[in-house]
């Protein structure tokens, strides 16, 4: 599956030097807004020590992680949402990516240019999210008007759909995200930007972050980093986190040709596992062998752990566990 987070936030808060560190390809950094007006997409292999462990029992010749695409977004300003700064142009990028890190501004320094004028988080996790949101209530009542006429004919799942769509547009004028509805069949289509999981990235040292800061995230229920985008150098605990709030996990295939991880929807059952490989194999799919990363290792391969019963046959109710190393039997 394609896993892309965007990289969003006021203007010179790191967003840029995040995305530079962990690309570690160049983009425009500047000490001026704006400096980023086109996306910059970057592919970055998702760490796992597995992997190569892996790769060395079976001798693999080739190694395949899992990879995660960062988008670095032009910065946020009051009013993107009617356009202010480069403000739809950012919104619309917005709405491709799987779950949003908001880069926030912890760490204080006279040098760099704050387009508030000053360091306060909250203040710009305030404006942030608020933009989001009147974006998402644009978006809202440009389709309550239909959804209001679909309704009259009576059809159940178009009278759920404009409930729903009222319940939404209700949460969004009361200054709350709408992530709690984003399974719902009408917000995927709209692609809301406030039904997107957040991670905030707060950019400084532990001792720059207050309690309160913490308190305000932690009660939102979205997860938060404390890097240092400019002296840090090992940015795993981000692309963990991006996997908990996205219930992601990963699966091996393994053998000589190649060793390669995958990544699914944590609860994905072995037809969807073999679809994340190819569609087909969904389709086909008979049965899979399987069996978890770490007996595998202790074993001398795929003949030894067959040899010890330690390989499971599962059929087409079989719900993938993390680290599960899979082979997939299809027509």
């Amino acid at each position: 599956m394609r896993l892309s987070i965007g990289i969003v936030g006021l203007p010179n808060v790191g967003k840029s030097t995040l995305f530079h560190a962990l690309t570690k390809k160049q983009v425009n950094i500047a000490n001026y807004p704006f400096c980023t007006i086109d996306p910059n997409v970057g592919v970055v292999a998702v760490p796992d020590e597995r992997l190569l462990r892996l790769a060395n029992l079976s001798n693999s010749a080739k190694v395949v992680p899992a990879i995660v695409e960062f988008v670095d977004i032009a910065g946020l300003v009051r009013g993107a949402y009617k356009g202010e700064g480069l403000g739809n142009q950012f919104l619309s990028h917005v709405r491709d990516v799987a779950a949003i890190i908001e880069v926030l501004r912890v760490f204080p320094s006279e040098e760099i240019i704050h387009v508030e004028n000053s360091v306060d988080p909250l203040r710009d996790m305030d404006i942030i999210n608020m933009e989001l949101i009147l974006k998402d209530v644009e978006t809202i009542e440009k389709r309550l008007g239909k959804a209001e006429g679909e309704a009259r004919t009576g059809k159940k799942e178009l009278v759920k759909q404009f409930e729903v769509l009222k319940e939404v547009h209700k949460t969004l004028q009361e200054g709350r995200r709408a992530l709690v509805f984003k399974d719902e069949p009408i917000i995927k289509e709209l692609q809301l930007l406030t039904a997107k999981p957040v991670i905030y990235l707060l950019n400084g040292k532990a001792e720059d972050v207050s309690e309160e800061l913490r308190s305000v995230i932690t009660k939102e229920g979205s997860g938060y980093i404390v890097l240092n985008v400019v002296e840090d150098v090992d940015f795993s605990p981000l692309i963990q986190e991006a996997y908990r709030i996205l219930n992601l996990i990963s699966f091996f295939t393994t053998g000589e040709d190649e060793t390669r991880s995958w990544t699914i929807v944590r609860g994905a059952k072995a037809p969807e596992a073999a679809g994340a490989i190819h569609s087909d194999f969904e389709k086909k799919f008979i049965r899979a062998e399987v069996i978890a990363t770490e007996t595998l290792l202790f074993t001398k391969g795929w003949s030894d752990a067959r040899s010890k019963g330690s390989i499971r046959l599962e059929g087409r109710d079989y719900v993938v566990n993390e680290g599960d190393v899979m082979v997939i039997r299809h027509g």
